[in-house]
């Protein structure tokens, strides 16, 4: 896979300005991230489907337009994490992109398909780095595009996934050390990525 040039620090820090004022919904990915947390350590009524949904129905509305966000959904999304629970919050969310090799790909690929059946594959890179958020990143249409990983219908795109897993695990260690300790990689290149690929705010 062709690598993209990977953002500066400079460009990150100046992303992040840009992402902030104009991007009112990541408040949605913050509350989301907390009911996680809580969730798991089971200190909230909120489980962590519920969790999922409140980032789904916020940062993936438009997946929404035309598609019904009920209870069958719900159910579908519930199944989904519980089956996964166990591989995705015990092993994958204590973990780094940075430690991926290729005896990861079988696993992440098979999670990511499962995932995008229920949500798409936008939906679920979402979901997936809401519940392991320093191993998996996010992505949209444009953005898979611009890393050369342009997605297909559903069904088709955990490789590619998997591809962009390992284009962001190299940008990662040539960024690692080089930002805050508290600032999580993997969303800062992803608001990198939404302000220039997405939106071209810079």
């Amino acid at each position: 896979m062709k690598l993209i040039k990977c953002p500066s620090v400079e460009d990150l820090k100046n992303a992040r300005r840009v992402f902030l004022e104009k991007e009112p919904r990541d408040l949605f990915y913050y509350i989301a991230s907390e009911l996680i947390e809580l969730a798991i350590n089971e200190r909230t009524k909120v489980t962590l489907s519920e969790a999922v949904a409140v980032l789904l129905q916020t940062w993936n509305k438009s997946y929404y337009q035309f598609r019904p966000f009920d209870n069958e959904h719900f159910n579908k999304i519930d199944i989904l994490i519980k089956k996964y629970d166990t591989d995705i919050i015990m092993n994958l969310r204590s973990r780094s992109i940075l430690s991926i090799s290729d005896n990861d790909m079988e696993k992440i690929c098979n999670i990511f398909h499962e995932f995008e059946q229920v949500l798409g594959p936008v939906g679920a890179a979402k979901s997936l780095h809401l519940l392991a958020p320093n191993f998996f990143p996010l992505w949209d249409r444009k953005i898979a595009s611009e890393y050369k990983v342009p997605l297909g219908p559903v069904g088709t795109n955990s490789e590619k996934y998997w591809d962009f897993i390992e284009t962001f695990s190299e940008q990662c260690k040539t960024l690692n050390g080089r930002l805050s300790k508290e600032d999580n990689l993997l969303k800062v290149i992803d608001e990198y990525n939404y302000c220039h690929y997405t939106k071209d705010w810079i």
